[in-house]
């Protein structure tokens, strides 16, 4: 399996590679490895394309399976917005490179953080 390129910025801080132009040179090198990256805006300012973007290049261009969880998309809305971006996610999910949950915004709430919890550890077998 091909692991993921990781790259280190001046500070000596392990990146993981994003695969999306542009954005590896403006993070010096894609998103901090291991960490949680947040990602902000305003409605329709393009937060779930990036987040897709970054999932499908994980599992198109470096063998990286993936989980999207979805507080409002559902998984056909999801596909057929990304196709417009040439990303095929059915094949994907179909392929078992990628899944969709869907969740619910309220943190507290203990279900979500255990079906998250079980999407990773599915992630990392």
């Amino acid at each position: 399996m091909k692991k993921k390129p990781t790259s280190n910025n001046s500070v000596g801080l392990s990146k993981s590679l994003t695969g999306i132009k542009g954005l590896d040179e403006i993070t010096y090198g894609g998103f901090p490895e291991g960490r949680t990256t947040l990602i902000c805006g305003s409605a329709g300012c393009g937060k779930t394309l990036l987040a897709i973007e970054y999932l499908v290049r994980g599992i198109t261009q470096f063998n990286e399976p993936g989980v999207f969880i979805a507080f409002e998309e559902t998984e056909k809305d999801l596909s057929g917005n990304v196709r417009s971006l040439g990303f095929d996610l059915n094949r994907l999910i179909k392929e078992k490179k990628s899944q969709t949950r869907q969740g619910t915004p309220d943190p507290g709430d203990t279900h979500t953080r255990q079906k998250i919890t079980s999407a990773r550890e599915e992630d990392h077998r």
